[in-house]
């Protein structure tokens, strides 16, 4: 049976004729997956791409995060980790710290350091090389998330460098790949109101494409439940389409629900539903034709949700994250950190194929 032929609703039939015939959806098809409450048509729709290029595997890591300072020079509105330098609770890790932190999970076995943290004045970028090469020697074939596009922009200033030489400094060092975050929305008049220090949409778009030309595989977010619209959400998945199309860059897409807890920002209306953030998800997975992996922070949206969303477009419930600082700061109920028999059993449970990977995703890791 075509895909077509398993919907009921008209408007999804079409959209999953598009589809079947390998042909993008438009802001139209988007706007219209974002209100509809005919979840589950939407669903069949999402699982079936999900299918198309990860059959029945799901993909989890094992990982550590490391947030190295929580003092930041932009203090966005939105975010509740951020401190003055001064505060009572603002911290910079020393490389001891850092190597004591990162010896212990490799002890454990992690595969995977992930690592963001605020805007410092006065770290300058051997503190950076320094960490990196640190964490290698501890494990040489560790994979190395690190620093948001935010934080190359300030690396740049900083050093009085341009963009492609600190990523050339830093992947000597060790990064393998670059986290998504920053990203927030990319409408600028709520990004005024959510992040009105922080770099522009399209600066950070450009900053990706640059990491891309220098061979870096990245991931890109979305932060959505706050003060955007419909029309914001869709601008957002259509830039990050466009730029894929370009380079090819993205490897990961991962939307991340609102917490206000903490922060200077309200909701614009209450916590997610379930619908609302299966519809983000599924019509996610749809737009971004070609960007291979779908992740559902299960720290973010709860270990239930996150399972659910297995079977709405998600191939990757993300990983065990050890002592993570940023959403548990802005009121998350979940756990700072999952085992990998609690991940495997999510995705299990899903009746799906749990497989260990990194960021890379790797040879066992698909597209």
């Amino acid at each position: 049976m075509q895909l077509q032929d398993r919907i009921e609703n008209k408007t999804l039939r079409a959209i999953a004729e598009k589809v079947e015939q390998n042909i993008p959806v438009d802001e139209s098809d988007a706007r219209y997956m974002l209100a509809t409450n005919d979840v589950l048509d939407l669903g069949t729709i999402a699982n079936h791409i999900r299918t198309r290029l990860h059959g029945d595997t799901a993909y989890y890591g094992v990982n550590m995060n490391l947030n190295y300072t929580n003092i930041c020079q932009l203090r966005c509105p939105l975010c509740a980790f951020s401190c003055d330098d001064g505060d009572a609770s603002s911290y910079v890790l020393s490389l001891d710290e850092i190597e004591k932190r990162v010896s212990s999970a490799v002890a454990s076995g992690i595969d995977e350091v992930h690592i963001v943290g605020g805007l410092h004045p006065a770290l300058k970028l051997d503190y950076f090389e320094h960490m990196l090469r640190l964490i290698k020697k501890i494990r040489p074939d560790i994979f190395i998330v690190a620093f948001t596009a935010v934080e190359y922009e300030h690396f740049a200033k900083l050093n009085g460098l341009s963009i492609e030489d600190v990523f050339k400094r830093l992947i000597d060092a060790g990064v393998n790949a670059l986290p998504g975050g920053g990203a927030e929305i990319f409408a600028s008049g709520v990004r005024e109101i959510i992040a009105p220090k922080k770099i522009p949409g399209q600066r950070w778009l450009d900053i990706m494409r640059i990491a891309h030309s220098m061979g870096l595989k990245t991931n890109a977010t979305m932060l959505y439940n706050h003060q955007e619209s419909m029309d914001d959400i869709v601008d957002h998945l259509f830039k990050i389409r466009q730029l894929q199309g370009e380079t090819g860059g993205f490897k990961t897409f991962v939307p991340l629900p609102f917490h206000q807890e903490n922060t200077q920002i309200e909701s614009k209306s209450r916590a997610t539903t379930g619908y609302d953030d299966i519809r983000i998800y599924a019509t996610s997975r749809i737009v971004l034709h070609n960007v291979p992996h779908l992740k559902a922070l299960w720290m973010y949206l709860g270990e239930k949700m996150a399972q659910v969303l297995l079977r709405f477009g998600v191939d990757d419930i993300a990983g065990t994250y050890d002592n993570e600082k940023v959403v548990h700061a802005a009121g998350a109920k979940t756990p700072d950190f999952g085992s990998e028999r609690f991940l495997r059993r999510l995705i299990e449970e899903a009746k799906l194929v749990p497989v260990r990977t990194t960021a890379g995703y790797g040879a066992n890791g698909g597209m």
